[in-house]
């Protein structure tokens, strides 16, 4: 990170809320109301930054990606999440911050970049949009780039059935089954070059469809 001094460990204030809201609602629900389970746990990096870079099927990935890693993940959020009762309050607990619609880029890179200085996990979506089976079917560049300024590794996350917890039109979320996969750390591009950006983008994208293959 242009050799600037970056944390190991998110602050220590932000760490306390986060177990407090694991402990006390999101790992609740997720074992039981969700009967989650977690492969790959021994792949997350427990301190020092990360892009964290997964699939995104529902409005509750975030903090269910979150509590399944074991440490609190900063998201790029569109703001309006912001307004929804508890979710809101839950994923800013979680280290999200708003981006407004019409953002440019450059402004959500330089707020992920500056979170990785801190000593968070900072989380991407690959596809940076909510798709219907939460399959990626066109990642975008983003994380890759980030992980290239950063020179931060990333770890692929994907999340399988959280598009069935609230399909559109339903109001109080659905007891569905979900699993969280964690894959192997990826190393950042080598340069912020498109083509190195492109190959890495291939890479977890290929790596998070394969994850999500393998189902419940």
């Amino acid at each position: 990170m242009d050799g600037t001094l970056v944390s190991l460990r998110e602050p220590v204030s932000s760490l306390a809320l986060y177990y407090l809201f694991k402990w006390s609602a999101v790992a609740p629900c997720f074992r039981f109301y969700l009967r989650g389970q977690v492969h790959g746990a021994e792949h997350v990096p427990h301190t020092g930054p990360v892009v964290v870079v997964s699939n995104h099927a529902s409005d509750f990935d975030p903090p269910l990606l979150s509590c399944c890693v074991g440490r609190p993940v900063a998201f790029m959020a569109k703001e309006e999440l912001f307004q929804v009762p508890l979710l809101g309050p839950a994923i800013r607990l979680y280290g999200a911050y708003p981006v407004r619609r019409g953002a440019s880029d450059r402004q959500a890179i330089q707020a992920a970049l500056a979170y990785l200085q801190q000593g968070w996990a900072t989380g991407v979506f690959l596809q940076g949009t909510r798709t219907p089976d939460g399959r990626i079917t066109d990642p975008k560049l983003g994380a890759a780039l980030i992980a290239a300024k950063a020179q931060a590794p990333l770890l692929p996350v994907c999340l399988w059935g959280t598009e069935a917890i609230r399909p559109a039109g339903r109001g109080w979320p659905r007891c569905v089954p979900v699993t969280v996969r964690i894959g192997p750390v990826q190393p950042p591009p080598p340069t912020s070059q498109r083509a190195d950006l492109e190959a890495t983008t291939q890479a977890c994208a290929t790596l998070l469809n394969h994850l999500h293959n393998l189902g419940r």
